[in-house]
């Protein structure tokens, strides 16, 4: 069975369409990749899927289980890390992933020793105990990436990985994403970094205009390129171009 399954997916703002009639299917263990330009529906669809969105149109199932009808069965089993860290300012790191851990209906117990597994992986120890008024982007941004991570969900869904991320952290993400491939967890991640797709990506899928374009492997994506483009690069801007 397929982690995550949408079918026919339309969302609108107003007259706007943002996603329209989307078919897309993820399996468990894939790494996959949606890029596109700005506006072509990217984020939407992660909002979607992460049960922030409800679709005009059409059903979203993850691990089989309607979003619409058992939101919170469905949700137990994400892990969500958006484009913009937020985190409320008068707790501290630990005090976030306690709190969100309680939401997840984890034991005590079990959250502190993630915690403490998460701050080792990130190198959050030193200022981990302090409020999070004082962090910077990048200390935000792995405080949120260890709040998806502290439940071990089954689908990991991230909005542009990499933003605000030393190389180091930027290093540690990607060994992550590699490991929680090899436990058998699913990524679905949106990003503009193509290098970063073709790097650690399964499978990609490029969406313009509210449609999915192209899906595959980039060996597959290469097969359909009229001129057999090599790069990520020039496969996304012969599809994209031309639609």
């Amino acid at each position: 069975m397929s982690i995550v399954r949408l079918c026919g997916i339309t969302k609108k703002f107003g007259e706007t369409i943002a996603v329209d009639k989307l078919n897309l299917e993820i399996e468990r263990g894939e790494l996959f990749s949606l890029i596109g330009p700005n506006g072509a529906g990217k984020t939407t669809t992660i909002k979607l899927i992460a049960g922030l969105l409800h679709p005009t149109d059409g059903k979203i199932l993850i691990d089989g289980i309607d979003m619409k009808s058992e939101p919170e069965s469905a949700k137990s089993r994400i892990g969500y890390i958006p484009d913009n860290p937020y985190i409320y300012d008068t707790l501290t790191g630990r005090e976030f992933l306690e709190f969100i851990g309680r939401l997840y209906s984890m034991k005590d117990r079990d959250i502190k020793r993630r915690i403490d597994e998460l701050f080792e992986i990130f190198e959050i120890t030193e200022w981990g105990d302090m409020r999070s008024e004082g962090y910077s982007h990048g200390m935000r941004q792995r405080i949120v990436i260890s709040s998806a991570l502290i439940h071990s969900p089954e689908l990991i869904i991230i909005d542009e990985p990499m933003v605000g991320l030393d190389p180091k952290s930027a290093n540690t993400v990607k060994k992550l994403f590699r490991e929680e491939i090899e436990k058998g967890h699913t990524i679905f991640m949106s990003t503009h970094t193509l290098s970063l797709a073709e790097e650690v990506c399964s499978k990609i899928g490029i969406i313009n205009r509210g449609k999915l374009k192209a899906i595959g492997s980039l060996s597959e994506l290469r097969e359909l390129s009229a001129r057999k483009s090599k790069s990520l690069e020039e496969l996304y801007l012969e599809i994209t171009e031309t639609v």
